[in-house]
């Protein structure tokens, strides 16, 4: 798949199935991750994957819209440092998109499935991941291969109209 198949058919996957995701195509997708751009080149992002199955059933109860992590076949927690003003979470939070949609896009090329998830329960995420003190799960991406059909290009996707969204010039 190219890279426009891959952004146009990249859509969030919550139901997976049992098939494991192989080592090598988790290390691509975490290194279109590591490759993704940063403020001034900062990278203050850790990656934390998890392929063990009850692990992933813990992580599901971290945040109400993070279930379909259960049955996901591995799961990757982007972590930063807990940001010291307000400029710095701005910019981490940015960052943190964009890691997020580089694996996406990245993990849709290998046929894929990506969902991702906020983090409520701090303490607890930070307990089943063994992140210390002083940091943040700040989001989970869950992995697997679609259960319910491949992913390809989205003819027509459920979006606002183009000519909606996009202002030339100005608004």
């Amino acid at each position: 798949m190219d890279a426009w198949d891959a952004i146009r058919a990249r859509r969030n996957v919550r139901s997976y199935t049992p098939t494991p995701v192989p080592e090598d195509d988790l290390d691509l997708i975490l290194e279109a991750g590591w490759r993704s751009p940063s403020a001034r080149n900062n990278q203050h992002w850790d990656f934390v994957l998890v392929t063990d199955h009850s692990q992933l059933q813990e992580l599901s109860t971290v945040w109400v819209g993070a279930g379909h992590i259960a049955g996901a076949q591995a799961a990757i927690a982007l972590v930063i440092p807990e940001p010291p003003d307000e400029r710095t979470k701005l910019l981490d939070q940015y960052d943190l998109g964009q890691a997020t949609m580089a694996m996406a896009i990245a993990a849709t090329d290998l046929g894929i499935g990506t969902g991702h998830s906020a983090v409520g329960d701090q303490d607890k995420a930070r307990a089943i991941l063994g992140v210390p003190s002083g940091y943040l799960v700040a989001y989970l991406l869950g992995l697997g291969y679609p259960a319910d059909r491949p992913l390809t290009p989205i003819r027509k996707p459920n979006r606002r109209p183009f000519d909606e969204v996009v202002h030339r010039g100005r608004w």
